[in-house]
């Protein structure tokens, strides 16, 4: 294939130069973001990985168990999850990790274990054969399930993965194989040693995106890695797939993601309001069990009539909302709002895009058509963290809550502090600390009158480091007193003004 047949295919680029931090971002063939990968250094635990855990406590009042991992790690069990087996404190089980630890919850494990391959997933203590639904060719399904049963050691379940269609017989052995003599090596660890232990981490993330992004849609890959080059190089040779990308190594002085404008792409993944081409833009607002998606026409004026208008923004928004949440890696419920529409059918047809938006999705999601409200629900398996809770914290300022209050509201927590503090003294004078913003605010807004009220002499020390609505009273006294301490304070020149409505 051509190098210009090859631009109008998917580019996965792989920054891997820095170790704290491993990033894969795949380009549609726009060269817009369609997907994102970060796994840093100090992450501790996956989704995938295996243990033998020790049962820490039952509660039946839940019914669930917490499991001890090891180094402090804790495992959340549903008992509905265990079959033919009593769940009791002190025994040893082998759990895998469905979900990992966020926001203060445990991973969600289970003992029901799986290792994935390239082409297909084995299931120890099972008998079933699955195909991947999203291989819709009813003959092929055929194909790949009677291969499958072929295929198959005794006690043991197999699931077809997507990649296998058109996949060869001898593909498939190769990687039951390959499956049988990692989990013979995850029962050797299991009998060797003691619980709570790691038993199996999947692959590290190049080759895990590899293995299941890899489609003969992507056309190219960059690294800028040398070492993840070869390695990269050694897992497409052992593929041996008729259709490779192309593989090349950057050795540009720019980082890779400025260079192909991911690094932009990914600094909007933290913007509320996305803009669609047309000028109309989304809102979306992401809580820990709900997302809320509003959408707007914004600049969009249309050229018909307004219900086309309407529908070619919900048409248009409809699929920018399925990029942002596989982009983001948001799961859970979802609620859209979007612009009303009198017309049924055009609901219809909204509802049959949105879900034909998802057919490429990896992580399931469920489309549950328009509510009497007019809003639309969605459900999103979450697979992985979300881009939010990976690339940022709550604010320090406001606790987590995402809003700081006015500089208004701040003063007049301020003043009726002063207004104690001057009722319980009979100093002269204060230097009270805080923010830059809110000292330069109250000096320039409130503090003339403060001080006529008071009757008293308020210096306002600015503090940028400081909280943005914490304050205090650093200094007090006679007024001389005061100023002396002012006049020390500003000769050490250490970033802090003084404000007061007169001089000293």
């Amino acid at each position: 294939m051509s190098r210009s047949d090859r631009s109008s295919e998917m580019k996965l680029i792989v920054n891997v130069l820095d170790p704290e931090e491993m990033r894969i971002a795949i380009q549609d063939e726009r060269g817009r973001l369609d997907n994102l990968y970060v796994e840093r250094m100090l992450e501790r635990q996956r989704a995938g990985e295996i243990y033998k855990a020790r049962v820490d406590s039952v509660l039946p009042g839940m019914n669930a168990a917490f499991l001890s991992l090891g180094d402090g790690r804790n495992g959340f069990l549903y008992l509905n999850d265990v079959r033919d087996m009593t769940v009791k404190p002190g025994m040893d089980m082998v759990v895998q990790v469905l979900k990992t630890a966020r926001k203060g919850k445990g991973a969600r494990v289970s003992p029901r274990v799986s290792l994935a391959g390239r082409y297909l997933v084995l299931v120890p203590n099972n008998s079933d054969v699955g195909v991947s639904k999203r291989i819709d060719n009813d003959e092929e399904r055929a194909r790949l399930r009677s291969l499958a049963r072929k295929l198959r050691p005794d006690g043991y379940g197999l699931i077809v993965r997507t990649v296998a269609e058109s996949c060869d017989e001898e593909s498939l052995t190769r990687d039951v194989s390959e499956l049988m003599e990692n989990w013979k090596e995850v029962e050797h660890k299991a009998k060797k040693n003691n619980a709570p232990c790691l038993l199996n981490r999947d692959i590290g993330l190049v080759e895990r995106i590899l293995r299941d992004e890899l489609t003969e849609s992507i056309g190219e890959i960059v690294v800028d890695s040398q070492d993840e080059f070869e390695n990269i190089t050694q897992f497409l040779q052992r593929l041996g797939d008729d259709v490779r990308p192309e593989l090349s190594l950057y050795k540009g002085s720019l980082p890779i993601f400025e260079v192909y404008g991911v690094e932009k792409a990914i600094e909007e993944l933290h913007d509320r309001k996305v803009w669609l081409p047309s000028g109309a833009y989304l809102v979306i607002d992401q809580t820990e069990a709900l997302t809320v998606i509003d959408v707007n026409t914004g600049k969009y004026i249309g050229s018909k009539d307004l219900q086309d208008t309407v529908y070619h923004t919900n048409f248009e928004a409809a699929e920018e909302v399925a990029r942002q949440l596989r982009l983001r890696a948001i799961g859970g419920i979802v609620v859209i709002d979007f612009i009303d529409m009198e017309s049924q059918e055009y609901r219809d047809k909204l509802v049959g895009s949105l879900q034909e938006f998802f057919k490429g999705d990896r992580c399931k999601a469920r489309v549950f058509g328009v509510t009497a409200l007019g809003l639309v629900e969605i459900t999103r398996k979450r697979a992985r963290l979300d881009m939010r809770s990976i690339m940022s914290r709550g604010c320090p300022f406001c606790g987590g809550l995402g809003w700081v209050d006015k500089e208004e509201t701040v003063a007049m927590k301020v003043k009726r502090f002063l207004r104690k503090a001057v009722l319980g003294s009979h100093s002269e004078a204060f230097v009270v600390e805080m923010h830059t913003t809110i000292a330069r605010y109250i000096a320039d807004t409130y503090l003339s009158m403060w001080e006529e009220e008071f009757d008293r002499r308020f210096y306002l020390a600015e503090s940028p480091e400081y909280g943005w609505d914490k304050f205090r009273i650093d200094f007090q006294g006679t007024l001389t007193r005061v100023v002396h301490r002012v006049d020390l304070m500003e000769r050490r020149e250490d970033r802090i003004i003084v404000h007061s409505t007169t001089s000293a």
